[in-house]
């Protein structure tokens, strides 16, 4: 890979990226390198049409980051990413499970299942945010709880958001059973078809991924915000996401919904300003790796 992680993460233009960034430099460069990571096994599930070719690159993939964890690889990525692990001290479980993760999405297209989803959404989205966990630090163990829920808040979101995109390869997320409930068949979501039965069946996940939400936001205790003050924002970013996808009237077929760079830029500098003034007051400047402040 010829781009650094910080340049994989930029070209991205993601929430990723806007969420991130104003983290202190070793914390910064430790989480695009861990977004270079996912990027890049994603890629190696979503292009291209070989899927043999798919399995075997994946496999070497896997192969590669055991010889980074262990000492060096033949990935520059692999072993900066090797290095990050030790020094924030992450469980290698965690790249390991998002690996098993994107193999889901090689090898099964449908899910019967909410409990099903729930686990590939856990696989491909919490154990980032158990591994950003790690990165930020912390002073309570509900950070794990806030982590896993935000992951799967996220990942829900982003499968409402790319429904179509999904259509158009062949995958559908959504479980069966809420097909079923809905009188939605996927013959029907393979033609995008905008129906009220659809209306009623993203009102339902919508719901399901709003509670993620909340559930998140009250597992984060307040001396643990200022360390998670850049995932505040990506909770923050896709919830506008859910809202505008609720205000399309669910409508995620007539145009990709998303949250526009400038509102962004402007969500994630009010949660850096927010920061900056609620520990400006103790008398000191405040950064995220800061110790918690004490009122003497």
């Amino acid at each position: 890979m010829d781009l650094t992680a910080s340049a994989i993460t930029k070209s991205s233009n993601t929430s990723f990226y806007y969420s991130f960034s104003l983290l202190p430099r070793q914390k910064r460069e430790a989480i695009h390198t861990v977004y270079a990571f996912c990027r890049y096994t994603d890629d190696i599930v979503d292009e291209g049409t070989d899927q043999q070719s798919k399995v075997l690159r994946l496999r070497r993939w896997r192969m590669e980051l055991g010889r980074a964890l262990r000492g060096r690889s033949s990935y520059v990525i692999l072993n900066q990413l090797g290095a990050t692990a030790r020094k924030f001290n992450i469980p290698v479980d965690h790249f390991y499970d998002l690996i098993r993760g994107m193999e889901m999405d090689l090898i099964k297209t449908r899910y019967e299942t909410y409990d099903e989803l729930y686990r590939y959404c856990y696989l491909v989205a919490s154990t980032v945010g158990l591994m950003c966990r790690q990165i930020f630090g912390y002073r309570n163990d509900s950070t794990r709880d806030y982590a896993v829920n935000l992951g799967i808040a996220l990942q829900l979101t982003n499968i409402l958001r790319d429904i179509k995109e999904d259509a158009k390869r062949g995958r559908i997320y959504i479980p069966a059973e809420d097909l079923r409930r809905f009188s939605y068949t996927e013959e029907d979501l393979l033609a995008c078809r905008y129906t009220p039965e659809f209306v009623n069946l993203m009102r339902f996940e919508c719901e399901r991924a709003s509670r993620y939400f909340d559930i998140a936001r009250a597992a984060l205790g307040n001396e643990d915000k200022r360390f998670f003050f850049a995932a505040r924002i990506m909770w923050s970013i896709y919830a506008h996401t859910l809202q505008r996808i609720k205000r399309s009237n669910y409508n995620v077929f007539e145009r990709r919904i998303s949250v526009p760079g400038l509102l962004k830029v402007l969500i994630a500098f009010r949660y850096l300003l927010s920061n900056t003034l609620k520990y400006s007051w103790l008398g000191r400047s405040w950064r995220p790796d800061h110790p918690s402040p004490q009122i003497e």
